[in-house]
């Protein structure tokens, strides 16, 4: 009797849990679809800290706090020195580099959203002064957690591919890179990136924000 109520049960119980993972998936695709994110409200005082690592290896704090904000953009500083954000939080200048359009966001965000950008710049990393220019085209590629050391957050996933030229006193160059990195509307903040040049990795995460009510 007991085997017969085994065979009946096992496969109810399995096709019960099959279903079960099959909605929860579909559930998890429908909200990635229909998830949005505008603009953050950016306020006087809102501040986040990163930690990063360069394409040396060499590790850095940064420390962002936002002093001033227009209709032309958002001020602040990185370390105590200049910082400038376009109104869509991307970065116009620095201490480490200035862009003209480096198009990392643009809102609103939703999957699937695509752009590109041609970006001219001067860029004080490693070891020289150099200035050049780069055609990037994005996409958002999801959403979905991502858990960095400030905590874990629903996120944008985006992926940009860029191609680009730079010069220094020395050399001249062209090259690509990639990057991934993600959204957090919780933060109003890109949490975590990762950019690649051949095999050199540029890196930044989140470990700790705070926002203006």
């Amino acid at each position: 009797m007991m085997q017969r109520v085994l065979a009946f049960v096992l496969p109810t119980v399995l096709v019960v849990c099959a279903s079960s993972l099959k909605i929860s998936a579909m559930a998890a695709t429908e909200a990635a679809s229909g998830a949005k994110a505008n603009r953050p409200d950016v306020k006087v005082g809102d501040q986040w800290k990163f930690q990063c690592v360069d394409y040396y290896g060499v590790k850095s704090d940064r420390l962002w706090v936002i002093t001033s904000i227009d209709q032309a953009g958002i001020k602040g500083t990185e370390n105590g020195q200049p910082l400038v954000l376009t109104p869509d939080m991307n970065v116009l200048e620095s201490p480490r580099r200035k862009d003209s359009d480096l198009r990392l966001l643009s809102f609103p965000l939703e999957v699937g959203k695509q752009w590109t950008a041609v970006d001219k710049f001067v860029s004080e990393e490693g070891r020289l002064e150099s200035e050049g220019s780069s055609n990037l085209s994005v996409a958002v590629a999801g959403y979905e957690k991502v858990r960095v050391v400030a905590g874990e957050f629903d996120a944008f996933k985006l992926e940009s591919n860029s191609t680009y030229t730079t010069k220094t006193s020395r050399s001249s160059s062209i090259g690509s890179a990639q990057s991934t990195y993600w959204y957090a509307p919780a933060a109003h903040i890109v949490v975590k990136r990762e950019t690649f040049i051949k095999a050199a990795r540029d890196a930044c995460e989140l470990v700790e924000f705070r926002l203006q009510p």
